[in-house]
């Protein structure tokens, strides 16, 4: 009688890895990134790139699932507008935001322009990880610090300034005058004057000074 031995336990196909691309100025960042997530089985890191410009082009090609993109390059084009280009797209991979700043001015414009996720250069391995997986799910990835910010302009809307306020008032501390926020966001100076108004009514301030230290202690912009 001719024994055949036990089959042993099934073992499937892997599935495919979760494509990575990483968009940051910093060499030693993308080389750290790197280091940290190909630890994972299950990511594969297709390319690094040390511009925004290049972010989008290499995403607008196939075999990216999801970018890992800082908010600041040294370029001329943001982190932001370079989610909003490869975001635009059909059948478009997803964008972690992977940055240093926590301001509402800058989540609220990684988020507008079609971040599905926000996490902070400080997470551990794991959260990151784990938010990686959770963005190439197509699910939101926000860090908890991120969440609560966004929970607490959802408690105290009368006082919480818009995207475009926000905007405003980070030109202002960036030093643009009224009509250089005018040419810069195709608004005209009335409503960059508006904007102004109703930023300084809601911070209980009465000068652009004011309206920016207070913003920056709320960190609600940069300084």
């Amino acid at each position: 009688m001719t024994h055949h031995p036990e089959p042993g336990p099934a073992t499937g196909p892997r599935p495919a890895p979760v494509r990575l691309l990483l968009a940051d100025d910093h060499p030693v960042v993308r080389a750290g990134l790197r280091a940290v997530l190909e630890t994972e089985p299950d990511f594969e890191v297709v390319a690094d790139v040390p511009t925004a410009e290049e972010a989008v082009e290499r995403a607008a090609r196939a075999g990216v699932d999801v970018v890992l993109m800082d908010l600041q390059f040294g370029g001329r084009m943001l982190g932001s507008q370079a989610t909003a280009a490869i975001t635009a797209r059909a059948n478009a991979p997803r964008v972690l935001v992977l940055t240093t700043y926590d301001t509402d001015a800058d989540i609220l414009a990684a988020i507008e322009a079609g971040a599905t996720g926000y996490l902070l250069k400080d997470a551990p391995p794991e959260e990151l990880a784990a938010a990686v997986r959770t963005a190439a799910a197509g699910k939101s990835a926000l860090a908890p610090t991120i969440a609560l910010r966004l929970m607490d302009r959802v408690r105290t809307p009368a006082t919480a300034l818009s995207r475009r306020e926000t905007e405003v008032l980070q030109l202002v501390a960036d030093g643009l005058s009224n009509a250089s926020i005018s040419k810069r966001l195709f608004l005209s100076q009335a409503t960059v004057k508006s904007h102004l108004v109703h930023i300084y009514a809601k911070l209980g301030v009465d000068s652009r000074t004011s309206a920016v230290a207070a913003a920056a202690a709320r960190g609600l912009i940069r300084r």
